[in-house]
């Protein structure tokens, strides 16, 4: 743990409200989480904990990591997902080398709202100025890497985070569900940025794709959790019903694991999406992975009761955490496209 990160924790916990140690407080979760993600990112660093580029040969590798993080805790994994993909966008697009010590995010969300924009000055240095919305581990990453207009079009910047220049929004993230995961509105005043890619590079390129299924891994993790308490209703003897929810669940993740391997393999034999396939691929994993998370939901709700949702803390913050997670899904607009694409191909 980072002193800033003991110091925060220890702030935090001093001023928890009464109520006991398992009450829930945002802000101390928040800095329990941050203080493990500068833990997995030493990890990291040292070399005892992989996560291999997409499309280095062992992109399932870098898919099943991805999984065994969420299923610990999906907070977590939002902001080691968005660490390990910077690297990897930093990778793809000859961005400056990562220095160990230093934690990531990606902050490329594009709402509607102020957004943030680039200028350049005379001497050509570019800061980033305005509005960023969603930027998880906003209290916790030392650099990001950020979506701003230029005149030109949209373009990819890195940014070293200081409280000079950027500044996390309080009070604009009050979620329950993934509150750990720290993702406030994040205020820019000319930042020194520099530029990574060409205009539009950060989404044309073909790790976008491959990013966007990595995050699908964080989700099918959290399926596996939120999972468990049925798992265990069913090993006491919990009964027909239970196993028959248990048996639906069974054969969602495992057809959604299925799909997830059949994605790595094929990043991995065209790393460079030169079959144009990309897309496609993403498409239908995320579609299947976010399905599958809605009906798992579905599922130990409806076998297990109130009683896991009550009684269990952690299972309620998965349950919590989950649901919001997969509304980064694109839902009816996603499906959409993939219907589009899949028209008129063979099958296959």
């Amino acid at each position: 743990m980072t002193q800033d990160a003991a110091r925060e924790t220890a702030v935090l916990q001093a001023s928890r409200p009464p109520g006991g140690a398992d009450d829930f407080d945002a802000r101390t979760w928040r800095a329990e989480v941050s203080a493990r993600f500068s833990a997995a990112v030493a990890a990291i660093d040292a070399g005892e904990s992989r996560f291999p580029l997409p499309g280095s040969g062992a992109t399932a590798e870098r898919f099943a990591a991805l999984q065994a993080v969420a299923e610990e805790d999906l907070c977590l994994a939002r902001l080691v997902e968005g660490h390990v993909d910077a690297l990897a966008v930093l990778a793809e697009l000859d961005g400056p080398p990562p220095v160990p010590g230093q934690r990531w995010g990606v902050w490329a969300a594009e709402p509607p709202g102020e957004g943030l924009s680039a200028a350049r000055d005379p001497a050509g240095r570019w800061s980033v100025s305005g509005l960023k919305q969603y930027c998880s581990g906003a209290h916790s990453c030392t650099h990001a890497l950020v979506t701003a207009r230029t005149e030109e079009g949209r373009r990819l910047f890195a940014v070293a985070l200081a409280s000079d220049t950027s500044e996390p929004v309080e009070g604009t993230w009050q979620a329950l569900g993934m509150a750990g995961s720290d993702t406030p509105d994040v205020r820019f005043r000319s930042a020194p940025a520099d530029p990574v890619g060409d205009i539009e590079g950060y989404v044309n390129r073909p790790g976008f794709q491959h990013g966007g299924i990595g995050v699908a891994a964080c989700w099918l993790g959290g399926a596996h959790a939120v999972a468990r308490p049925l798992r265990a209703a069913v090993a006491r003897g919990a009964g027909p019903h239970a196993e028959a929810h248990l048996g639906a669940v069974d054969i969602d993740l495992r057809a959604a694991g299925l799909l997830l391997s059949a994605a790595a393999a094929a990043i991995d034999a065209d790393p460079m999406d030169r079959k144009g396939e990309a897309r496609l691929h993403s498409l239908r994993v995320r579609g299947l992975v976010e399905a599958v998370c809605d009906r798992t939901l579905g599922h130990v709700g409806r076998s297990t009761g109130a009683g896991p949702l009550c009684h269990d803390q952690r299972h309620a913050r998965n349950v919590a955490d989950l649901t919001v997670y997969t509304r980064q899904h694109h839902a009816e607009r996603s499906l959409a496209e993939l219907g589009a694409l899949v028209s008129g191909k063979e099958e296959g």
